[in-house]
């Protein structure tokens, strides 16, 4: 249970005001780096809830359908311009981006992933992929400003980490296709 003591922490730090201004002052930080560390407050609280709650996780989520199905519906919710910039502005939506994003997305993705067939972890690998690439283009090609509170070359250099991302996502997903990690076991 050290992990979920490591994921409290995380998550009174990423409360921090002052740590909150700086991870949101920034867009692509706001994005790349805030978000994603919410999901991991998640991934790491989920074997404590597991423990305590096995009958809810065995019953809600036995083949990690529904787990990662409402993941990807707060994904695709958190990828929003417009919610991003109400997070800025909206403290009821940075309230909900504090208890979404750990709690029904990264405590269901953890929960999910170990349930999943080999087959549906390579279509979540190409939707991902394909999700983030269609986000670097829109924020990329965008002539307009998407987002507020935020610069038009944030909004780009938020477009180019999304298209590094989808291609990191490519580039693991043909590796585990290619490359037979049993003979590294």
């Amino acid at each position: 249970m050290k992990q979920a003591k490591y994921g409290l922490v995380l998550y009174i730090f990423l409360m921090l005001p002052p740590v909150i201004t700086f991870l949101e002052s920034v867009m692509a930080i706001h994005m790349h780096m805030q978000m994603p560390l919410l999901l991991i407050v998640g991934m790491l609280l989920a074997p404590f809830f597991q423990k305590h709650f096995p009958q809810f996780f065995g019953t809600w989520n036995k083949n990690g359908v529904p787990g990662i199905t409402l993941f990807m519906i707060i994904v695709i919710y958190w990828l929003m311009p417009r919610t991003m910039d109400e997070a800025v502005t909206e403290p009821i939506v940075e309230v909900f981006k504090f208890i979404s994003l750990p709690f029904l997305a990264g405590i269901p993705l953890r929960d999910s992933w170990s349930k999943l067939t080999g087959v549906s972890k390579n279509i979540i690998y190409v939707l991902l992929s394909i999700l983030f690439g269609i986000m670097a283009w829109l924020y990329i090609a965008s002539p307009t400003q998407l987002c507020n509170n935020y610069l038009l070359i944030e909004q780009k250099a938020l477009g180019w980490g999304f298209l590094l991302l989808a291609a990191s996502i490519v580039i693991y997903f043909l590796s585990t296709i290619f490359i037979d990690e049993s003979k590294y076991v």
